[in-house]
C-alpha cells in the first residue's frame, strides 16, 4: 500500500512530482477556461467579489512550461479568503500552504503521480497580483519571454527534484521584469 501524499516527506513528493517542462500546448488555455468554469460553479464569484486569472508560464504564449495551469483568484478580504479556501477543500482541492494573506491549493496530484490535468490555485488578497504584471509583460515582449524560457530550460535538469531551488533561481529574473512591468504602467 502506498503512502498518502500527506504522509510523504518533501523529498518523496519532489521525487514523485519532478519538474518537467514541455513545449507550449494550445490546450492549456482551454484547461484554464474549463477549470475557471468549475471554480465559478463552486465559488459565488460575483457575490464574494472574486476575480479569476490564468497566470504562470502556461499563460505566456509560445514558451516551454511545466504542464501545470496556474490560476490566481483575487479576493477582497481575509474573511473571504478563508471562505474560499474551505469551499475549495470541500470540492477536492488540496491546501498546500497558507498564511494570513495567501493560500495555495493544488488539484491533480495523486499517490501515483500527476493526473492528466494539474492545477495550482493561488488565493490572494486584492491587488496582490504581481504574476499578472509579469505574464502581461512577457506576452508583450517575446524576446524577454524567450530569455525566461531559456533560464527555465537551463534550470530544469539541475533542479528536477528540488522545486524550491528551481523557483529561487528564477526569482531575480521574475522580480526584475515584474518591476519593469509595473513601472511601464
Amino acid at each position: 500500500m502506498s503512502k498518502k501524499l500527506s504522509e510523504m516527506s518533501l523529498e518523496e513528493l519532489w521525487e514523485l512530482f519532478p519538474i518537467y517542462l514541455t513545449e507550449h500546448q494550445d490546450c492549456w488555455s482551454k484547461w484554464y477556461e474549463e477549470e475557471q468554469n468549475i471554480l465559478k460553479r463552486i465559488l459565488p464569484t460575483t457575490k464574494l467579489g472574486l476575480q479569476i486569472y490564468h497566470i504562470g508560464s502556461t499563460a505566456i504564449h509560445g514558451i516551454w512550461a511545466k504542464p501545470i495551469v496556474d490560476i490566481l483568484i483575487e479576493i477582497p478580504n481575509a474573511a473571504t479568503l478563508i471562505i474560499v479556501k474551505e469551499l475549495m477543500i470541500k470540492n477536492g482541492y488540496i491546501c498546500m500552504s497558507e498564511s494570513d494573506k495567501r493560500i495555495s491549493l493544488n488539484k491533480g496530484y495523486t499517490e501515483k503521480g500527476f493526473a492528466k490535468r494539474v492545477f495550482h490555485i493561488h488565493l490572494r488578497l486584492l491587488n496582490d497580483k504581481d504574476e499578472i504584471y509579469f505574464r502581461d509583460y512577457l506576452n508583450e515582449h517575446t524576446e524577454i519571454a524567450k530569455a525566461y524560457e531559456n533560464l527555465k530550460l537551463n534550470l530544469w535538469k539541475k533542479y528536477e527534484h528540488d522545486r524550491d531551488k528551481y523557483t529561487a533561481e528564477k526569482t531575480e529574473f521574475v522580480n526584475k521584469y515584474t518591476r519593469l512591468a509595473k513601472e511601464s504602467l
